[in-house]
């Protein structure tokens, strides 16, 4: 049995204090993965949506598997009181701008690096920012922590549109970006590749569609648009979603899973949700009529998540558990992060 998992999981979350807890409880094979890893663990770009929670797994995974070392978060701090709060959690911070080379090369030399920096919302406007922060600092990291082993977020974007009865790319599959940021992200998988292969770091990289928790991910922009009635458009008529705790566990058991040449993961929840029923059953638990507009397309981003499911475990939370939470959340007015995913964009703007 996973000691780190509860017997069952609660029939609502009324507070962040207990969906970050939750969110960072980790799995059977996160903790398996950390007893047999070697040395400390660094996280760089901590700051961010799963970062926090992804932190502080690490430290209770390295616990429980009775393993002592240094978990370290490394961000700007820009907002106030992340860097204590992980503190109270057992994580050190270090506060450095990692497009900085001289703080970056001032950072400790951590054999177990976790990759989380990146820009995604805001891209469009932005590109040469966007290039900077997803195609330039893997290169800076990399030729920092060439002898460490690296777990690196890419993003289910890098492959395009798939026909839905497919079910969802593949790791094989070639990429076919759409839109810029989706080329950045391509550029950063090649940047670390390059490097995995050149220097012979191991590395493993995590293309994720979509992280979901209470506060951000498709099903909160899709409960909240019920929510304020708002019409919902189908053509994008299918996702995965992954429930963000499950997501940070895969990252720490990826660990057993880096390579030279670098390895490809997709991380997806297995089910392929349909956005007119998940619409229908969020106007059901909201009591809210639901607007749909226009057709679902033949195709979607899509990810076939089963080669990490294989490796890591069955996700622990399903759709269906997150629906439940999210419609409670949003009746209550739960606090969100703002930053909605935009997922139905078919032409990658973001």
């Amino acid at each position: 049995m996973d000691q780190s998992a509860t017997s069952r999981f609660p029939d609502k979350i009324t507070s962040v204090a207990q969906l970050d807890d939750l969110l960072s409880e980790p799995s059977e094979a996160a903790v398996a993965a950390v007893a047999r890893l070697e040395g400390d663990i660094l996280l760089l770009g901590v700051g961010g949506k799963m970062g926090p929670t992804l932190a502080r797994m690490a430290r209770r995974a390295s616990d429980l598997a009775g393993v002592r070392r240094r978990i370290i978060g490394v961000s700007r701090f820009t907002h106030g009181g992340l860097a204590e709060q992980l503190e109270q959690h057992g994580v050190e911070t270090l506060a450095c701008d990692l497009l900085d080379p001289k703080q970056l090369d001032q950072l400790p030399d951590i054999p177990n690096v976790v990759f989380l920096a990146g820009m995604k919302f805001g891209a469009t406007g932005n590109e040469p920012l966007t290039w900077l922060m997803n195609v330039h600092l893997p290169g800076l990291v990399c030729r920092k922590f060439d002898r460490s082993r690296i777990v690196a977020f890419s993003s289910g974007n890098v492959y395009g549109l798939s026909p839905v009865v497919r079910g969802g790319s593949v790791e094989t599959d070639t990429p076919a970006p759409a839109g810029e940021y989706a080329w950045t992200v391509l550029g950063r998988e090649r940047t670390f590749a390059y490097f995995s292969r050149e220097a012979g770091t191991p590395t493993v990289l995590l293309r994720l569609n979509y992280a979901n928790e209470l506060r951000y991910g498709v099903l909160v922009d899709l409960a909240q648009a019920v929510w304020k009635e708002e019409p919902i458009d189908l053509t994008m008529g299918s996702f995965n979603v992954l429930w963000q705790g499950d997501a940070n566990a895969a990252a720490l058991a990826a660990f057993d899973c880096v390579a030279s040449p670098a390895r490809v993961l997709n991380l997806a929840g297995p089910e392929l949700l349909s956005v007119r029923r998940v619409a229908e059953q969020f106007g059901q638990l909201l009591n809210k009529p639901v607007t749909l507009t226009n057709s679902e397309a033949t195709d979607a981003l899509l990810n076939n998540g089963q080669l990490a499911h294989q490796l890591f475990g069955y996700p622990r939370i399903g759709p269906r558990q997150m629906i439940a939470w999210i419609a409670d959340w949003v009746r209550r007015g739960g606090e969100t992060h703002n930053k909605p995913t935009h997922f139905e964009n078919r032409a990658g703007d973001f």
